[in-house]
């Protein structure tokens, strides 16, 4: 089988071709948060070693949306022309560490962070929010753990740094371990869109101005 990987989640990208046990690629590049012009770059390498796909893997975040909706845009185009199945991972349960078990952690801005605890390329909890008190109270009951972030976190200066990679995002979707959708993919939202209201304008009627 071969599994076709993209990780865009953060501003260090990634791009993987796993052909059964061996890759035949393992592209890294660094780009501004879209990744566009260095994702497409790396997926034209890809395509010019593998005259098929069969599985598609994406890394849904949390992180960059932008980013990760590029990715996934990507990847369905190239299902509509390889008949790939596509399939989404989230991107912390990818990050490049030897630690069987981890937490995962970053700024999700609003004064709040966001958590998952790791498990052999699984997520067993989260990504979740919660609040610095909250996760510092999750930290402090699982201290044994190692906490990665993909950027530093100061309210938490003991985090290690550490990025997901394509790589094990396809060795991941190869074995059937970690995939959270299927087919009809979206980053993974923290929380529902922000969105402002404008006030109406004084003497409006807002359902005759509509």
């Amino acid at each position: 089988m071969i599994t076709l990987a993209l990780e865009t989640s953060t501003p260090h990208g990634s791009v993987a071709l796993l052909d059964g046990d061996s890759f035949r690629l393992d592209e890294r590049f660094t780009a501004d948060r879209s990744h566009s012009s260095s994702l497409f770059a790396a997926l034209e390498k890809a395509r010019a070693l593998a005259d098929r796909l069969d599985l598609i893997a994406v890394g849904l975040g949390p992180g960059s949306y932008a980013g990760v909706r590029i990715a996934i845009a990507a990847a369905i185009g190239l299902q509509l022309s390889f008949r790939a199945k596509l399939v989404g991972l989230p991107s912390v349960a990818a990050f490049e560490t030897e630690a069987p078990a981890y937490l995962a952690i970053g700024d999700a801005r609003r004064d709040s962070f966001y958590f998952s605890r790791v498990e052999k390329g699984v997520c067993v909890e989260g990504p979740l929010l919660a609040t610095e008190q909250e996760l510092a109270q999750r930290l402090a009951s699982a201290a044994e753990i190692p906490v990665f972030a993909t950027a530093a976190v100061p309210q938490f200066p003991a985090t290690k740094m550490a990025l997901p990679s394509a790589a094990i995002l396809a060795s991941l979707a190869a074995a059937q371990r970690g995939i959270v959708a299927t087919g009809a993919l979206e980053p993974i939202y923290l929380r529902e869109p922000y969105i402002t209201q404008p006030k109406p304008r004084a003497g409006s009627n807002p359902i005759t101005d509509s």
